[in-house]
Parts: C-alpha cells; sequence; structure tokens
C-alpha cells in the first residue's frame, strides 16, 4: 500500500528531470529504498545491480558509513555558512587546497558550485568576464562539439549538442557554435585515430576562421562525451584540440564531470593525455552524489586577469550554497576513500568490465564496444556490416532498460541504441560478471523482440551466437 501511495504522490505532483511527462505518468515510477556497495534495493524488497552508479555519479559506492559520519558531525558543528563577505568554513577550505593540489598544472583557484551544470553556467561567466578584463570584449563567441553534453541551464544547455536539450526551448544562442563528434565508429572518415584527429583539427581551424580568431572566446570539450553516447576519442585528439586552442589563444574548458575522480581510472582524465586546460569542471564524484556539489577549477593566469580587472570591485558571480561546509566535508571524506584504494580497485574492476563487454561483441545484435576504465558502452545495430541503428519506432531504449532492470541490472539506455556503463568503482570481481551475464541475458531477449531485430533482417533468420 505505501509503494502505491508513493506512486500516485510521484504522478501527481513530482515533475522528474529529462522525461516524458505523459509517458511517465502512464508508466509509474519505480521506487528505490536503500543500497549498499553497488547494489540497490527497490520499494518490494528487490535487489538490483547498479551498472550508472545513479547518474554516473555514486563512484565511491552506497553506503559507506565515514561518509554518513562525516556529514552529520559537519551537521552537528556549522550546518552552513556563506562564503559571501569574506567568510569562510574549514571544510570548505581545506577542500579547495586539496583539490588544488592535486588538479593538472596550475589550476589552483577553485570555485564550487551545487553541481556540473552551473559549474559550466560559471565557466561561461568567468570566461566573458576575463575577456573583458583583458579588453575583448568581442571575444564573446563559443564552440562545443555535437553530441557533447554541458548541462542543463539555460546557456549550458546552449553548448549542450542533443537535440533533447534543444527542442521546445529556443537554444542554442547565435553565439554558440558546434563541430563534429571525433565519434570513432560513425565517423566520415572511419575509424582510424590520425584521420580522426586530423578531421576534428580541421573542424575546429575552419569553425574559428568562419567566425574569426578575434571573436572566438573559449572552446568545451569532454575527455569522453558521456550523454552523446560514450564516445570515446582517439588517444591524442584532447592534447591536440587543447595546443590547437592554444595557438589561437582561445581558452580551452576541460568538462569532467563525468570523467572525474576515478571513471576512467585517475582523479582526472585530463591525467589520461597530460593536458593542462584553463578552466576544469567537475561535480558527480566530487562527492559521489552522497550531496550536491559542483567546482570550477581556474588556471593562475585566468585567475590573475580576473582578479586584476576587478580590482577592489565585488565579481559579481554566486551562489548561496557555494563552498558548503557539509558537501565539503562530505567531498573531503570522499577524496580520502578514493585515494586509500578505491581508485585502484576501479582500475582493476575498469579491466574486468571492459574485457567483460569486449566478449559480447560477437553478439548479433553488438556493433561496437567502447570505453576507458569504469566507464564504457556498447552500441547495438540491426545489421552489423552497416551499422544500421535499431528502429526508433520500437522504442528501443525503453524496451532495452525495462528488461535490464527485470534482469536485475540498471543501465543508461541512449534513444540512439547505445547501453551505458558506469558503475561505482567499489565493484567486485562478482558484481562486474553479473553485469557482463545480466546484460547479455539482455541482449538475447531484445534480439527475440520482432519489433526490433527482424524486419531488419527481411525475414532471414537472424545468426545467433550465445554463450
Amino acid at each position: 500500500m505505501l509503494a502505491n501511495s508513493l506512486i500516485e504522490l510521484d504522478r501527481a505532483h513530482l515533475i522528474h528531470p529529462v522525461s516524458s511527462y505523459r509517458g511517465h505518468e502512464a508508466q509509474g515510477v519505480r521506487v528505490l529504498k536503500s543500497a549498499k556497495g553497488a547494489t540497490v534495493t527497490d520499494a518490494s524488497g528487490r535487489q538490483l545491480l547498479d551498472g550508472f552508479a545513479g547518474l554516473w555519479c555514486v563512484n565511491a559506492g552506497y553506503g559507506h558509513d565515514s561518509i554518513v559520519e562525516a556529514a552529520a558531525r559537519q551537521m552537528r558543528e556549522l550546518p552552513y555558512a556563506t562564503a559571501y563577505f569574506d567568510l569562510g568554513s574549514e571544510p570548505a577550505i581545506r577542500l579547495a587546497s586539496e583539490l588544488a593540489e592535486r588538479a593538472p598544472g596550475d589550476l589552483n583557484h577553485v570555485f564550487f558550485t551545487l553541481g556540473g551544470s552551473d559549474a559550466v553556467d560559471s565557466t561561461i561567466r568567468f570566461v566573458r568576464y576575463y575577456w573583458n578584463a583583458r579588453g575583448e570584449p568581442k571575444r564573446d563567441q563559443f564552440i562545443s562539439i555535437e553530441q557533447g553534453y554541458h548541462g542543463s541551464s539555460v546557456v549550458g544547455a546552449g553548448l549542450t549538442a542533443l537535440p533533447a536539450f534543444h527542442a521546445g526551448f529556443g537554444i542554442p544562442f547565435e553565439w554558440q557554435h558546434k563541430i563534429p563528434s571525433p565519434y570513432p565508429y560513425r565517423n566520415p572518415v572511419g575509424e582510424d585515430g590520425n584521420a580522426i584527429i586530423a578531421a576534428s583539427l580541421a573542424a575546429l581551424k575552419a569553425k574559428i576562421e568562419e567566425i574569426g580568431p578575434e571573436r572566438v572566446a573559449a572552446f568545451y570539450a569532454e575527455p569522453i562525451q558521456g550523454s552523446g553516447g560514450v564516445i570515446v576519442p582517439p588517444k591524442g585528439w584532447i592534447k591536440a584540440m587543447r595546443e590547437l586552442c592554444r595557438e589561437y589563444g582561445i581558452l580551452f574548458i576541460a568538462d569532467e564531470v563525468i570523467t572525474g575522480f576515478g571513471r576512467t581510472g585517475p582523479l582526472f582524465a585530463c591525467a589520461d593525455e597530460d593536458i593542462v586546460p584553463d578552466f576544469m569542471t567537475t561535480a558527480k564524484g566530487l562527492t559521489s552524489g552522497y550531496v550536491p556539489m559542483g567546482a570550477v577549477f581556474m588556471a593562475d593566469h585566468v585567475y590573475d586577469v580576473i582578479a586584476d580587472g576587478a580590482g577592489s570591485s565585488a565579481v559579481g558571480h554566486g551562489y548561496t550554497y557555494s563552498a558548503h561546509p557539509v558537501s565539503a566535508a562530505v567531498a573531503l571524506e570522499v577524496l580520502k576513500l578514493y585515494e586509500d584504494g578505491l581508485l585502484e580497485n576501479g582500475i582493476k574492476a575498469g579491466a574486468r568490465l571492459m574485457a567483460g563487454l569486449e566478449s559480447l561483441r560477437d553478439h548479433p545484435l553488438v556493433g561496437d564496444v567502447r570505453g576507458r576504465g569504469m566507464l564504457a558502452a556498447i552500441e547495438l545495430v540491426a545489421d552489423k556490416q552497416k551499422k544500421t541503428p535499431l528502429p526508433a519506432s520500437a522504442m528501443p531504449a525503453r524496451r532495452v532498460f525495462d528488461r535490464a532492470w527485470d534482469n536485475g541490472l540498471i543501465i543508461r539506455a541512449f534513444a540512439h541504441g547505445v547501453i551505458g556503463y558506469a558503475p561505482p568503482l567499489c565493484c567486485t570481481d562478482g558484481d562486474i560478471d553479473a553485469i557482463i551475464e545480466r546484460t547479455r541475458r539482455t541482449l538475447d531477449q531484445t534480439l527475440d523482440d520482432p519489433d526490433i531485430a527482424r524486419p531488419w533482417h527481411d525475414g532471414r533468420p537472424i545468426p545467433r551466437v550465445l554463450k
């Protein structure tokens, strides 16, 4: 009765993010009740492996008592402290210092937000302030990448290049420009890494020249495009893009909201190619999703221009909950857990995850397997040779998600036939093996779905390679 009551209350009152409102009303909510490690339990007592760590964020896993205790201790001592009026709290000050110490290069200044969307939004304001302070106010054009995701604030959603975040909202704005995604599996130049890098560099250079180099303020890139389908660029891609921006004097923003804090192996994915951006945005794994928090890392040279430009005047940007002491206390404890073994375990678990997903490559529906560390995807196709996507009319994302759920697995099912994985770094060998086994079962069930697979094979038998 309680579960039914919650479903009705949810249907009547709670607006869910990025959902079909009418579709959600018809389906009803699935209520989660508790969680431990990599396992969540719903209101009926059913247990599921969380192969997506909530929303790519519960990197440390669920149920760490030390994180709960850190939050409770801080709530008792100082539950809130504003960072306005030159005030502060010990946890926030310590966290900024600890993060700066671990960040790439000279990213020594940290501005705290509530999450990734307002971290990206903050960079847009800082970038504009920077160029105004430099005496170059005409630099007001921004470039990002197709299939990229940079949040759902008004201006951040314009940098995001996914149709659902634009339709009906009147964005992107005319000052927000896009270049093609590197997307190796579906790149017009093929899957050769050097060719993809050359094509991306040519596209960025052409866009800069089209806009006018003196007009371009910043370029945004994710080390791995998460919400676009876990698109992994070839090695050397992000370093080449960063260097081209440096040549043009354009600020380079690395969006590590998803990739940060061990998701790809190291604490920050920028370390994979030893790049130092001008700004870096983080959130999600910063607190492992236990409480809201995001962060903008700012390089010394950017900070100095803004600080000198403002002089004795205030830089008019801030949030009520910026540098929240409870969030900071949680983040400090989470950082400790990462370095006390979770990062190491995540590297081991990530290798097992990728090997397991590779074992599915011969499945009739699997066109591509890609990933790095504990961030991965398989792309489903109806025809491997032609790379034919699953028919959108059959709503494959909904069906795949539902089947995985019924099999005791939570994944991210994208509308274009991609299954995304981002399990907690605490996963055991058994957890990873169960994710793979339940995925295989889900794929086999999808293969038997006549609305998804069979129409594309002209009535011919579908080859089955089942293990």
